[in-house]
């Protein structure tokens, strides 16, 4: 029999496994279903899977990533390969089962139903009321989230009313984008009213007063692309009115709300504010491996996205010294890498004054040991440079005998729970002697000083953002690839060794490299899976505060404030900004639209929001055009939307009716009349 995708079946509901230990789980088993939502202590566990995809799924696999980024004028796929060609360039991009679009659409409902069985059975709990108060807004400001998902992507959608299991509706009606919207809002103003500025228990997996709030920012900004009023003020309005009121309160100290921005952008990126990060309004919130066997419950080994933006080093393995992506302990296990940054993405970062290139990319890259733990002594990794690999990599042949040492050595602690820890710590420059009592632990391994000095012999491999001739190249002991080299006249990254300018060497692999976002990848204690290298459970960002501050300044420069808007923008460049920087080489006196599209990219490039952007701007069109040729020959006036759900239309009886958007695989689109 079919069942619409969104009503779960209580019991199964029941017993999901929440994927972040940082959530409290109970699962009876000497109680029926109705009983059990009936105590506090059954709707609470309830009320924890509320939470279930937003770990181990959306944030964590590459599907939403996809979705979210991919597409757009910022993404392109390593190497110009087909690799989920149908979100990077919409080639052959139809509704498909188990796709990721689909898949998206699947978590979305699902977790929508638990959100209203746990909103509808509130008032018959019997327990604290502040408790059952708090618990409640929580489930209604993920229902708003949930909702916001699904309308940002597939526009007007049906509206999920009903609980998990209950009243399955097989000719489901889509809603218009106003009721959405309004729907959306309503249940973020209860939660930001309602929620507290420190979240329950103080478990930061939990949303809070200034996660409502920044939701509610969110989505006015991209109800206001789509032409919505609220009792006659425009979206764009009342997004700039509360993303103002936000930024007023965390500037005074977040006294109401909470909110927090960090003064310098790396202590933003640093690991030792991972997992407690202040500027955090909302965080898919991993798992610590050690010593408490609450790991063992959580199902935590899912993060992988630092996989797919990562190139794999064997590739370099005659000058990395990492031959084997199973036991590259420091990069970690990088065979999926796709996802790499578009040239107009890496032309808005301006690196002479802005630290967010260095926070954003890795672009140096050395070796690893594991000379505290005796696995890898650090004399097996260093490199003695010979008229073969200075000739295969373009080194001045004026450095063969000299050597490239280790850059980082990794641990190998035992945890009883979650398996070894590979903590990296740094070789200090200019010390080579292996002494692991020279090691320094920077706020991210990850993160190297830009610009790169030409006698750091700890990297094998540096990408230059500034264009380097032979003579520019002739004092660097490591291989110098331009990162313009890596482009083709497209803009699309070349596909082969013999499509690089003819002063590369047809024998290296440089080709198949590129600046690698390192937003995804960790290394402290805790955040490692053990012997699966695929896997960082690191806390990953639903939404910042800096998110706040970009919203405000695009609406009011959409609202004819561009002087305003540059303030917003001047706190977000100032604290990325590199000491001795000087003011005017950064400070903005107006914004254009153009300046909006740069500021989301250099602060949130990678961070699940640019599709969402292009969109309420409808400017997929243009954008592309420019900077992402490949998938504008391909892209057609209904992309503006993700395909519907093929599981959903297949579940359905009125699928014709419904609609794919506007795909073909259905006799109407379904859109027409619903997009007010």
């Amino acid at each position: 029999m079919k069942k619409l995708v969104y009503n779960v079946a209580l019991a199964l509901c029941a017993m999901v496994t929440i994927n972040s230990c940082s959530l409290d789980e109970y699962n009876p088993m000497e109680v029926t279903g109705e009983e059990t939502l009936a105590t506090f202590d059954g709707w609470y566990g309830m009320q924890t899977q509320c939470y279930n995809p937003i770990y181990s799924q959306l944030y964590t696999v590459t599907d939403f990533l996809s979705v979210a980024e991919a597409g757009t004028d910022t993404w392109l796929t390593a190497n110009n390969n087909d690799n989920s060609k149908e979100l990077f360039y919409y080639e052959s991009l139809t509704p498909s089962k188990d796709k990721a679009w689909d898949k998206l659409f699947m978590q979305a409902y699902t977790a929508l139903g638990i959100c209203n069985t746990v909103i509808n059975r509130a008032e018959s709990v019997e327990g604290n009321a502040d408790d059952i108060r708090v618990l409640t807004a929580e489930a209604r400001c993920l229902r708003g989230f949930y909702h916001l998902i699904l309308t940002t992507y597939f526009g007007p959608i049906t509206l999920c009313m009903n609980e998990a299991g209950n009243n399955i509706v097989l000719e489901p009606k889509r809603n218009t984008l106003s009721e959405i919207y309004s729907y959306i809002i309503d249940d973020l103003k209860y939660a930001a009213d309602n929620l507290n500025t420190t979240p329950y228990g103080n478990n930061r997996a939990r949303v809070s007063r200034k996660s409502a709030m920044g939701l509610l920012a969110r989505a006015y900004i991209q109800g206001a692309g789509q032409g919505l009023n609220e009792n006659g003020v425009s979206y764009w309005q009342r997004a700039a009115d509360v993303a103002e009121s936000f930024i007023a309160d965390t500037e005074a100290g977040g006294g109401t709300y909470g909110g927090y921005l960090y003064n310098d952008i790396s202590d933003m990126w640093a690991d030792g504010n991972n997992r407690t990060n202040k500027e955090a309004l909302f965080v898919a919130a991993g798992c610590d491996a050690g010593d408490d066997d609450a790991w063992d419950y959580s199902n935590a080994g899912y993060n992988k996205l630092f996989t797919y933006t990562y190139w794999n080093q064997t590739n370099l393995s005659d000058i990395s010294k990492i031959t084997s992506d199973k036991q590259n302990y420091f990069y970690g296990r990088t065979n999926n890498g796709n996802c790499a940054p578009s040239k107009y993405l890496l032309d808005c970062f301006e690196p002479t004054w802005d630290k967010r290139w260095e926070n954003s990319f890795q672009t140096a890259f050395g070796a690893f040991s594991m000379e505290k733990v005796a696995w890898i002594p650090y004399t097996k990794n260093i490199v003695t440079l010979t008229s073969d690999l200075c000739q295969k990599y373009g080194i001045d042949a004026s450095h063969v005998g000299e050597k490239i040492y280790p850059y980082v050595d990794c641990d190998g602690k035992t945890m009883s729970h979650g398996g070894n820890q590979y903590t990296a710590s740094v070789w200090p420059k200019g010390v080579t002697t292996g002494d692991v009592s020279t090691l320094m632990t920077p706020k991210k391994v990850y993160v190297i000083d830009y610009p790169l000095p030409a006698d750091d012999n700890r990297f094998f491999l540096y990408l230059s953002k500034e264009p380097l001739s032979a003579e520019d190249k002739k004092d660097r002991v490591y291989a110098c690839v331009n990162i313009d080299d890596l482009f083709d006249t497209n803009g699309n990254y070349v596909k082969t060794q013999n499509d690089m300018p003819s002063d590369y060497d047809r024998t290296s692999k440089v080709y198949a490299t590129y600046p690698c976002l390192n937003k995804f990848i960790w290394s402290y204690e805790g955040v490692y899976y053990g012997s699966n290298l695929q896997i960082r459970n690191g806390d990953i960002f639903v939404m910042r505060m800096a998110e706040v501050y970009l919203i405000a300044a695009e609406a009011e420069q959409h609202l004819g404030n561009g002087t305003k808007a540059a303030g917003y923008l001047n706190t977000l460049r100032a604290r990325a900004a590199r000491t001795g920087a000087s003011e005017s080489s950064y400070k903005l006196t107006t914004v254009t639209e153009e300046d909006i599209y740069d500021e989301y990219a250099r602060e949130l490039c990678g961070e699940h929001s640019r599709w969402a952007l292009l969109q309420r701007h409808q400017a997929f069109s243009t954008r592309l055009a420019k900077y992402n040729k490949r998938a504008a020959s391909s892209f057609k006036s209904y992309n503006i939307w993700r395909p519907i759900s093929q599981t959903f239309l297949q579940q359905i009886d009125n699928a014709e009716e419904y609609g794919d958007n506007g795909y073909g695989t259905t006799a109407k689109s379904g859109l027409d009349g619903f997009l007010q």
